[in-house]
């Protein structure tokens, strides 16, 4: 669809190829070695475009970072009207810079930045070199020290490299053969990374698309239909047009596409394995081969599933149907495409034998780091400034299965804070160096993140593996969807993570101009949570949600330059004020609250596991308790850190947030039953919950 009309500063796509036109103006940090001359854009200590703003407002207060989302004020302007020069240059080398970072990180040559793609990997490089480039030093020893703090001379890494556990499967074997003669893998098929593993030799039943009921009444079974003892070959996607595109959807593909409910109709229908064939002629979609990492759709199955080669599917098609021995399989494809073909059993001739075997195994993947050294008599205390840059890729997991299999650039989440980290260690890189430096400053590490959408597991290595003692970090700074700031209004959490924490923050709010929702809590679901639960102050700055979050459409242009210029000077501020502060902040635990905190007049007392890294054998849906906290309603029953959560007097709980729902329901004194899953087996325990305590 052509849009006339654009949102400023929410720049539209087809405008980005000409920021490479602002390149020069951009690029106007001082090059190395130029110590004596700050930098152009270099904040001090009160920002210069916080100096010119209105005074900052202060609401202290709980923030549901699930649900906030500010009001929107940006203005609509003629794209025609638009001189993208003029822009960048009225709003500064920050937004710019800002801009050009996140605008890169969320391209899809990134594939999303899961762990486990080469995007990953590759944002990961991109971090390196962007900190060699600002003057910053290695934060890590050398590949192989991993769990032992080293001196500061052995830091000679900006990755700290480790392995998830629960990651993609690897396929230790994986043959197929039809008719009797070998295919080879990696050609004509793939094994798929929700395989199941077995030995089955079957007969072929074409299955169309394998919808259960699309639009307009379009299904591909027959009432009845039963798989039993066979394959079922089904293609990918949805009914296409005679473009190649598909009859539901304006865009792309409908949520009748989702791998996963094809599979669980094949499942029902008691197929005894899944062959999986891309449909020729598609043009939004994938034709190629998928790998294990990229084909993970739900929980591993009980039988096979396997992706074969459109030159390969033809081939069963024309060996078990003779009187069709010259259909091709474009011929096929119209035909479900119409609806004017369901199940066909296929014959002998088209039997398939498969052996496969999944193991899982680890996923390789690394926090990036860069280090500003301190000066004088605090250059041995710490500030940690950090973001995670991985995302959820193809959707996989972390997105609703409509989305699953398509590519999440993620540019709010977290491009967005990935490139402010970028830019604070700029303008704290440039304070440093330059003849405005302070005397006494502590030294600042900046931090990259890794598999925070798996659970904050980059950030939970890190504090298990860390280059600095605890007792020398003063603060760790997080920004997480720090990318659509709307009407100048911002949550900075952790405000009751140490003494005095609002009292010393306050100057640096009002110096900002924005309306700031200054949160007491030091929890939430980002990395600075794993800093706080090892006892150092924080403070969590959040943009707010928005209706694509953990979508495809998650895109630059839906970013705000001109607002995260305004963030990345709040924070060089909040750095450099408590760089520069000669008292340690203390820290101030918010007495031992979890997740629920401050929503419900109740209170479970669980922390809800962000991750997909479950005990053995535990089920995918529920919640999973990563912590207890004590004298709470949890521990009275019993619940402990590794069960999963699975029904709340009989419903069924669909995660952390429909756990919330039920809470707000809920009275002091309730009872209620909860069914739980620990240790292979399923318990149910009475719960009588205890009541929130007063918020501080």
């Amino acid at each position: 669809m052509d849009r006339s009309s654009s949102r400023l500063p929410l720049l539209a796509l087809a405008l980005v190829p000409t920021l490479a036109a602002l390149a020069p103006a951009a690029q106007d940090a001082p090059a190395k070695g130029a110590a004596d001359a700050p930098a152009k854009d270099a904040p001090a200590a009160q920002p210069a475009a916080a100096q010119d703003a209105a005074k900052g407002k202060v609401i202290e207060g709980p923030v549901n970072v699930y649900t906030w989302a500010p009001d929107d004020s940006a203005k609509a302007v003629e794209a025609k009207d638009i001189d993208l020069h003029k822009v960048f240059k009225d709003l500064g080398p920050v937004a710019t810079r800002w801009y050009q970072h996140a605008i890169t990180l969320s391209n899809p040559w990134f594939e999303g930045r899961a762990p486990g793609v080469r995007g990953n990997d590759l944002a990961a490089e991109y971090l390196e070199f962007w900190m060699k480039d600002m003057g910053l030093e290695p934060a890590f020893p050398a590949v192989g020290a991993d769990g032992v703090t080293p001196k500061d001379g052995d830091w000679t890494s900006y990755m700290q490299e480790f392995a998830l556990t629960g990651g993609a499967p690897k396929v230790e074997t994986g043959t197929m053969r039809l008719a009797g003669k070998e295919l080879e893998r990696g050609k004509d098929f793939a094994v798929l990374g929700v395989s199941g593993n077995g030995e089955v030799d079957a007969p072929v039943t074409f299955v169309g698309y394998g919808i259960e009921k699309g639009e307009r009444g379009y299904s591909s079974f027959e009432e009845g239909t039963d798989l039993k003892g066979r394959y079922a070959m089904v293609f990918r996607y949805e009914p296409l047009d005679d473009r190649g595109r598909s009859m539901w959807a304006d865009r792309r593909f409908s949520e009748f596409s989702a791998m996963t409910g094809k599979i669980d109709a094949l499942v029902d229908r008691g197929a005894a394995g899944i062959i999986l064939v891309a449909p020729p002629g598609v043009r939004d979609g994938k034709t190629a081969l998928e790998d294990v990492s990229t084909s993970r759709w739900g929980r591993p199955l009980d039988i096979p599933m396997l992706q074969v080669s459109a030159e390969v599917a033809e081939r069963i098609l024309q060996a078990g149907s003779p009187d069709k021995a010259t259909a091709t399989l474009m011929d096929w494809r119209r035909l479900a495409d119409e609806g004017k073909v369901k199940c066909v059993a296929l014959g002998d001739g088209a039997k398939v034998a498969t052996a496969t075997k999944l193991s899982t195994g680890g996923t390789p993947t690394q926090n990036v780091g860069g280090v500003v050294r301190g000066k004088g008599a605090l250059k041995d205390e710490w500030i940690v400034v950090g973001a995670h840059y991985d995302h959820v890729g193809y959707g996989y997991f972390g997105s609703a299965p409509q989305y699953t299999g398509q590519l999440h650039p993620g540019a709010d989440d977290n491009a967005s804070g990935t490139s402010a980290m970028l830019c604070v260690a700029q303008a704290i890189a440039d304070l440093y160096g330059g003849k405005d430096a302070p005397k006494d400053a502590r030294s600042v590490l900046f931090l990259g993140f890794t598999a925070e959408e798996s659970g904050l597991r980059g950030s939970k290595w890190y504090v298990e593996h860390p280059t600095i003692a605890g007792d020398k970090m003063s603060l760790m700074v997080n920004m997480d969807m720090v990318g659509r700031l709307r009407s100048d209004d911002l949550s900075v959490g952790g405000m009751s993570s140490a003494k005095d924490m609002i009292d010393v923050m306050r100057p640096v709010f009002e110096r900002s101009g924005l309306t700031i929702r200054a949160d007491p809590s030091g929890r939430g679901p980002s990395d600075h949570a794993s800093f706080y639960g090892a006892g150092i102050p924080v403070v969590f700055i959040y943009t707010g949600n928005h209706d694509v979050y953990h979508t495809p459409k998650d895109t630059g242009d839906t970013l705000n330059p001109e607002g995260a210029a305004k963030i990345v000077a709040m924070a060089t501020d909040m750095v450099t004020t408590i760089a520069t502060r000669p008292e340690k902040l203390e820290f101030k635990a918010d007495g031992g609250r979890t997740a629920d905190r401050g929503y419900a007049a109740v209170r479970l007392g669980v922390m809800p596991g962000m991750s997909d890294d479950r005990p053995a054998g535990a089920p995918a849906g529920g919640v999973l308790v990563d912590g207890v906290s004590p004298e709470t309603s949890a521990a009275d029953a019993g619940i402990t850190k590794g069960d999963v959560l699975l029904a709340w007097n009989g419903e069924e709980l669909d995660g952390a947030g429909g756990m919330m729902k039920r809470l707000r329901e809920q009275k002091p004194g309730d009872v209620v039953k909860v069914k739980l899953w620990r240790d292979g087996k399923e318990l149910e325990v009475e719960v009588t919950l205890r009541a929130a305590k007063p918020k501080e």
